[in-house]
Protein backbone atom coordinates (compact mmCIF):
# COMPACT_ATOMS: atom_id res chain seq x y z
CA UNK A 1 0.00 0.00 0.00
CA UNK A 2 1.45 3.69 -1.04
CA UNK A 3 1.56 5.99 1.67
CA UNK A 4 -0.82 8.23 -0.27
CA UNK A 5 -3.81 5.66 0.11
CA UNK A 6 -2.43 4.39 3.69
CA UNK A 7 -3.23 7.98 4.72
CA UNK A 8 -6.16 8.03 2.72
CA UNK A 9 -7.37 5.02 4.76
CA UNK A 10 -6.58 6.51 8.15
CA UNK A 11 -8.68 9.55 7.17
CA UNK A 12 -11.53 7.82 6.33
CA UNK A 13 -11.43 5.41 9.26
CA UNK A 14 -11.09 8.14 11.68
CA UNK A 15 -14.59 9.83 10.12
CA UNK A 16 -16.37 6.42 9.81
CA UNK A 17 -15.62 5.31 13.35
CA UNK A 18 -16.32 9.07 14.40
CA UNK A 19 -19.45 8.45 12.79
CA UNK A 20 -20.06 5.16 14.58
CA UNK A 21 -18.88 6.38 18.24
CA UNK A 22 -22.26 9.56 18.00
CA UNK A 23 -24.42 7.01 16.03
CA UNK A 24 -23.54 3.57 17.00
CA UNK A 25 -23.60 2.43 13.40
CA UNK A 26 -22.72 3.91 10.02
CA UNK A 27 -19.28 2.80 10.38
CA UNK A 28 -19.10 0.50 7.72
CA UNK A 29 -21.35 2.63 5.34
CA UNK A 30 -18.71 4.98 4.85
CA UNK A 31 -15.46 3.29 5.14
CA UNK A 32 -16.39 0.38 2.70
CA UNK A 33 -17.73 2.65 -0.65
CA UNK A 34 -14.59 4.59 -0.10
CA UNK A 35 -12.03 2.16 0.83
CA UNK A 36 -13.51 0.14 -1.96
CA UNK A 37 -12.35 3.19 -4.54
CA UNK A 38 -8.57 2.00 -4.09
CA UNK A 39 -8.45 -0.98 -2.63
CA UNK A 40 -10.27 -4.73 -3.39
CA UNK A 41 -13.67 -5.48 -1.80
CA UNK A 42 -11.91 -8.73 -0.63
CA UNK A 43 -9.81 -6.68 1.54
CA UNK A 44 -11.67 -4.33 2.48
CA UNK A 45 -15.01 -6.27 3.69
CA UNK A 46 -12.84 -8.18 6.05
CA UNK A 47 -11.08 -6.08 7.62
CA UNK A 48 -14.39 -3.83 8.25
CA UNK A 49 -16.05 -6.34 9.85
CA UNK A 50 -12.91 -7.03 12.01
CA UNK A 51 -12.77 -3.29 12.88
CA UNK A 52 -16.87 -2.82 13.49
CA UNK A 53 -16.78 -6.25 15.74
CA UNK A 54 -14.53 -4.74 17.99
CA UNK A 55 -16.55 -0.76 17.81
CA UNK A 56 -19.24 -3.22 19.27
CA UNK A 57 -17.73 -4.86 21.80
CA UNK A 58 -16.35 -1.19 22.87
CA UNK A 59 -19.65 0.26 22.73
CA UNK A 60 -22.17 -2.25 23.56
CA UNK A 61 -19.66 -3.50 26.65
CA UNK A 62 -20.02 0.46 28.24
CA UNK A 63 -23.69 0.15 27.30
CA UNK A 64 -25.08 -3.34 28.66
CA UNK A 65 -27.94 -2.36 30.26
CA UNK A 66 -29.62 -0.62 27.35
CA UNK A 67 -29.76 -3.04 24.80
CA UNK A 68 -33.15 -4.09 23.89
CA UNK A 69 -32.07 -7.80 24.12
CA UNK A 70 -35.89 -8.88 23.20
CA UNK A 71 -35.51 -6.95 19.72
CA UNK A 72 -32.31 -8.77 18.90
CA UNK A 73 -33.20 -12.40 19.71
CA UNK A 74 -35.91 -11.95 16.54
CA UNK A 75 -33.50 -10.65 14.21
CA UNK A 76 -30.00 -12.53 15.01
CA UNK A 77 -31.37 -16.17 13.55
CA UNK A 78 -32.39 -15.05 9.94
CA UNK A 79 -29.16 -12.61 9.76
CA UNK A 80 -27.64 -15.65 10.05
CA UNK A 81 -29.12 -17.09 6.94
CA UNK A 82 -28.49 -13.86 4.93
CA UNK A 83 -24.69 -14.29 6.37
CA UNK A 84 -24.08 -17.75 4.83
CA UNK A 85 -25.81 -16.25 1.50
CA UNK A 86 -23.70 -13.02 1.60
CA UNK A 87 -20.42 -14.98 2.07
CA UNK A 88 -20.74 -17.08 -0.99
CA UNK A 89 -21.94 -14.53 -3.18
CA UNK A 90 -18.88 -12.23 -2.02
CA UNK A 91 -17.04 -15.17 -3.16
CA UNK A 92 -18.53 -15.82 -6.70
CA UNK A 93 -19.35 -12.58 -7.81
CA UNK A 94 -17.20 -10.74 -10.21
CA UNK A 95 -15.80 -7.19 -8.58
CA UNK A 96 -17.81 -4.82 -11.56
CA UNK A 97 -21.61 -5.50 -10.78
CA UNK A 98 -20.61 -5.87 -6.79
CA UNK A 99 -19.66 -1.92 -7.06
CA UNK A 100 -22.60 -1.16 -9.19
CA UNK A 101 -24.96 -2.71 -6.21
CA UNK A 102 -23.12 -1.44 -3.21
CA UNK A 103 -23.20 2.19 -5.15
CA UNK A 104 -27.35 1.78 -5.64
CA UNK A 105 -27.59 0.32 -2.38
CA UNK A 106 -25.90 3.24 -0.73
CA UNK A 107 -27.58 5.73 -2.62
CA UNK A 108 -30.82 4.55 -1.57
CA UNK A 109 -29.47 4.74 2.00
CA UNK A 110 -27.69 8.00 1.66
CA UNK A 111 -31.26 9.83 -0.05
CA UNK A 112 -32.94 8.38 2.93
CA UNK A 113 -30.90 10.44 6.00
CA UNK A 114 -30.52 13.48 3.85
CA UNK A 115 -33.98 13.78 3.22
CA UNK A 116 -34.81 12.31 6.96
CA UNK A 117 -36.98 10.14 5.24
CA UNK A 118 -38.04 8.12 8.61
CA UNK A 119 -41.56 6.85 10.73
CA UNK A 120 -41.98 7.27 14.51
CA UNK A 121 -44.84 4.50 14.16
CA UNK A 122 -43.80 1.05 15.78
CA UNK A 123 -44.10 -1.53 13.36
CA UNK A 124 -44.73 -5.50 14.06
CA UNK A 125 -41.96 -7.44 14.84
CA UNK A 126 -42.70 -9.44 12.01
CA UNK A 127 -40.47 -6.77 9.92
CA UNK A 128 -37.45 -8.40 11.82
CA UNK A 129 -37.56 -11.29 9.21
CA UNK A 130 -36.93 -8.90 6.18
CA UNK A 131 -34.88 -7.10 7.73
CA UNK A 132 -32.92 -9.71 9.31
CA UNK A 133 -32.21 -11.55 6.29
CA UNK A 134 -31.49 -8.31 3.86
CA UNK A 135 -29.09 -7.28 6.41
CA UNK A 136 -27.44 -10.56 7.14
CA UNK A 137 -26.70 -11.04 3.16
CA UNK A 138 -25.84 -7.48 2.59
CA UNK A 139 -23.40 -7.21 5.79
CA UNK A 140 -21.51 -10.38 4.68
CA UNK A 141 -21.27 -8.80 0.72
CA UNK A 142 -20.63 -5.44 1.07
CA UNK A 143 -19.82 -5.01 4.97
CA UNK A 144 -22.59 -2.78 4.89
CA UNK A 145 -25.47 -4.69 6.77
CA UNK A 146 -26.70 -1.48 8.76
CA UNK A 147 -29.65 -0.07 6.93
CA UNK A 148 -32.19 -2.92 6.93
CA UNK A 149 -31.53 -3.09 10.95
CA UNK A 150 -31.45 0.55 11.72
CA UNK A 151 -34.55 1.31 9.59
CA UNK A 152 -36.22 -1.48 11.71
CA UNK A 153 -34.98 -0.74 14.98
CA UNK A 154 -35.83 3.01 14.78
CA UNK A 155 -39.45 1.90 14.32
CA UNK A 156 -39.58 -0.03 17.55
CA UNK A 157 -36.98 1.41 20.19
CA UNK A 158 -36.71 5.29 20.72
CA UNK A 159 -34.81 6.46 23.05
CA UNK A 160 -31.54 7.26 21.22
CA UNK A 161 -29.41 6.03 23.72
CA UNK A 162 -31.07 2.84 24.16
CA UNK A 163 -31.55 2.47 20.08
CA UNK A 164 -27.38 2.71 19.98
CA UNK A 165 -26.68 0.17 22.26
CA UNK A 166 -29.02 -2.22 21.13
CA UNK A 167 -27.25 -1.64 17.58
CA UNK A 168 -23.72 -2.42 18.60
CA UNK A 169 -24.80 -5.44 20.27
CA UNK A 170 -26.75 -6.39 17.67
CA UNK A 171 -23.65 -5.86 15.09
CA UNK A 172 -21.55 -7.78 17.89
CA UNK A 173 -24.06 -10.93 17.38
CA UNK A 174 -24.26 -10.63 13.63
CA UNK A 175 -20.56 -10.04 13.45
CA UNK A 176 -19.62 -13.23 15.03
CA UNK A 177 -21.54 -15.01 12.64
CA UNK A 178 -19.84 -13.31 9.73
CA UNK A 179 -16.30 -14.04 11.21
CA UNK A 180 -16.63 -17.86 11.62
CA UNK A 181 -18.23 -17.33 8.15
CA UNK A 182 -15.88 -15.64 6.75
CA UNK A 183 -13.26 -17.91 9.04
CA UNK A 184 -14.49 -20.77 6.72
CA UNK A 185 -14.49 -19.30 3.56
CA UNK A 186 -10.80 -18.12 3.91
CA UNK A 187 -11.78 -14.30 3.76
CA UNK A 188 -9.69 -13.69 7.45
CA UNK A 189 -6.60 -15.97 6.47
CA UNK A 190 -5.04 -13.09 5.18
CA UNK A 191 -1.68 -11.53 6.80
CA UNK A 192 -2.13 -8.57 5.31
CA UNK A 193 -6.02 -8.24 6.40
CA UNK A 194 -4.60 -9.13 10.14
CA UNK A 195 -1.52 -6.92 10.33
CA UNK A 196 -3.50 -3.43 8.88
CA UNK A 197 -6.39 -4.45 11.55
CA UNK A 198 -4.11 -3.77 14.28
CA UNK A 199 -2.62 -1.04 12.77
CA UNK A 200 -5.96 0.72 13.01
CA UNK A 201 -7.38 -0.78 16.01
CA UNK A 202 -5.70 2.99 17.53
CA UNK A 203 -7.46 4.74 15.03
CA UNK A 204 -10.56 3.27 15.20
CA UNK A 205 -10.43 3.22 19.20
CA UNK A 206 -9.65 7.54 19.31
CA UNK A 207 -12.17 7.80 16.56
CA UNK A 208 -14.82 6.13 18.87
CA UNK A 209 -13.84 8.12 22.30
CA UNK A 210 -14.38 11.25 20.78
CA UNK A 211 -17.82 10.65 18.70
CA UNK A 212 -18.92 9.10 22.13
CA UNK A 213 -18.12 12.31 23.58
CA UNK A 214 -19.87 14.16 20.66
CA UNK A 215 -23.19 12.11 21.22
CA UNK A 216 -25.00 13.86 23.13
CA UNK A 217 -24.35 17.36 21.34
CA UNK A 218 -26.02 16.05 18.13
CA UNK A 219 -29.71 15.15 17.58
CA UNK A 220 -30.57 12.48 15.44
CA UNK A 221 -31.49 14.37 12.48
CA UNK A 222 -28.58 16.47 12.43
CA UNK A 223 -26.36 13.17 12.22
CA UNK A 224 -28.83 11.16 10.17
CA UNK A 225 -28.61 14.63 7.21
CA UNK A 226 -24.68 14.23 7.97
CA UNK A 227 -24.24 10.73 7.16
CA UNK A 228 -26.45 10.74 4.02
CA UNK A 229 -24.14 14.09 2.63
CA UNK A 230 -21.47 11.76 3.24
CA UNK A 231 -23.06 8.42 1.78
CA UNK A 232 -23.75 10.35 -1.24
CA UNK A 233 -20.52 11.01 -2.23
CA UNK A 234 -19.34 7.87 -1.56
CA UNK A 235 -22.47 6.63 -4.08
CA UNK A 236 -21.18 8.56 -7.20
CA UNK A 237 -17.56 7.65 -6.32
CA UNK A 238 -18.27 3.72 -6.33
CA UNK A 239 -20.40 4.20 -9.67
CA UNK A 240 -18.08 6.07 -11.55
CA UNK A 241 -15.07 3.32 -9.77
CA UNK A 242 -17.63 0.57 -11.52
CA UNK A 243 -18.14 1.92 -14.94
CA UNK A 244 -14.31 2.10 -15.18
CA UNK A 245 -13.49 -1.23 -14.25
Amino acid sequence: MSLEHAAAMAAILLAAYFIRGIAGFGSGLIAVPLLALFLPLKFVVPLILLLDFTASVVIGGLHFRRVQWAEIAVLIPFGIVGVVLGTRLLLDLPTGPMLVALAGFVFVFAMRSVLNIRGDKPISRGWAVPAALTGGTVGALFGTGGPPYVIYLTHRVHDKSDLRATFSALFFADGMSRIISFLIAGLLLSAKVWVTYVAALPIMLGALYVGGRAHVGLSASQMGRLIGVLLLVSSVSLLFKALQT
